[in-house]
């Protein structure tokens, strides 16, 4: 196949995010897991649609799946993401599979559209996590995200 055969595709604005190295899970939030059953830890993903009627507690992430490596889009809790930010994208695979997903790839919203979600989803995010365990203590040396980045003031 030839290069001039490729659609081109222009890059788009998103919010990137990171999943969190460790979340809090089971009865009361004592205990931890890395990443997220299909991101590592650390790992980059871009949002792709945010479910904003329950409280934007749910998103649609594209992001490279922990043991393939392959591009998959997925459900995932906010509360599992930080550090959101609006990022330029220009990556021909994930502008790929947001083709595939039927995401409109237009001049659409952009870079202050971008930065408004991504102060949004942060603050949901911290909220969310926030309210997992409220009330159960967090063990010495803690690594579960809120006690690793200080939100657990």
């Amino acid at each position: 196949m030839d290069e001039s055969d490729v659609p081109r595709r222009e890059p788009v604005w998103l919010v990137a995010a990171n999943v969190v190295a460790w979340r809090r899970c089971g009865v009361g939030g004592r205990e931890l897991r890395p990443g997220t059953k299909n991101f590592k830890g650390g790992a980059k993903v871009y949002v792709v649609h945010v479910y904003w009627g329950p409280g934007g507690e749910r998103l649609t992430v594209l992001g490279r799946e922990r043991h393939t490596s392959r591009w998959i889009a997925i459900d995932t809790a906010t509360r599992h993401l930080h550090g959101f930010r609006p990022k330029l994208v220009h990556t021909p695979r994930v502008l790929e599979r947001l083709h595939e997903a039927g995401r409109e790839l237009g001049p659409g919203p952009g870079e202050d559209h971008a930065v408004e979600v991504a102060a949004t989803l942060e603050r949901y995010a911290r909220r969310d996590r926030a309210r997992i365990s409220p009330y159960s203590p967090h063990p010495d040396r803690c690594l579960c995200h809120a006690c690793l980045t200080g939100e657990a003031g």
